[in-house]
């Protein structure tokens, strides 16, 4: 049997680039929130983030990791406009959409709406500003929370509640939606994203909120 050798890396004195490293490589696939959001002057932002998920179900909420630009430690566009409007929307993204979901990550100008400069089509919202991406099949307009600082003040959690979900007939039967029919994109560690690749069963062990997959034993 071979034996395996590991290498501890003490993360109390890490310094910000190596935690980066370490965490998106060890931290993998991630899902990726495709937020929207207006500015004072009714821009719209788009820009993808992956230290991101669901955090509670009742009632539902989502958490979106929104670090300061580095260098500068600037406030990002899109946590600067969920600070003053207390609205975002989450629009999932798929392989169909990945390269311009991948193009609104890079650095635009404050006055520069992504989806004008990248022809994003948009659908308006139901109870926010914000648009919807028209191309997602999934569209989560969420309220603004709590705002809450994270380690040495480089990261903050911006958390929501998900006020409306907006759901293509593709991908959702009205009980059930098809996660795998979907084709989200998930971030890996790099330049990397992936697929769902394989998909693998189990029974489920317990009784999940929705009963989802659930056979009493």
């Amino acid at each position: 049997m071979t034996q395996t050798h590991f290498s501890c890396v003490d993360g109390e004195q890490l310094d910000t680039e190596t935690a980066y490293r370490l965490l998106v490589g060890c931290v993998a696939p991630r899902p990726v929130a495709w937020v929207t959001t207006v500015d004072d002057q009714g821009r719209v932002n788009a820009a993808p983030f992956s230290s991101f998920n669901y955090v509670a179900t009742s009632p539902p909420m989502l958490a979106i990791n929104i670090a300061r630009r580095p260098g500068s430690g600037d406030t990002k566009d899109t946590a600067r406009n969920i600070i003053a409007s207390r609205e975002f929307v989450v629009n999932v993204s798929t392989e169909h959409d990945m390269e311009i979901m991948h193009q609104s990550a890079q650095e635009f100008p404050p006055d520069v709406s992504e989806t004008q400069a990248l022809g994003i089509d948009l659908l308006p919202s139901r109870h926010v500003r914000a648009p919807r991406i028209a191309s997602s099949p999934v569209h989560m307009e969420c309220k603004l929370d709590q705002i809450v600082p994270l380690g040495r003040g480089i990261n903050t959690l911006y958390i929501g509640e998900v006020v409306a979900f907006h759901l293509s007939n593709q991908i959702y039967d009205g009980t059930r939606v098809d996660t795998v029919a979907m084709r989200p994109i998930a971030r890996l560690g790099g330049p990397y994203y992936a697929g769902l690749g394989e998909i693998f069963h189990r029974p489920m062990l317990q009784k999940p909120p929705g009963g989802e997959g659930w056979k009493p034993r």
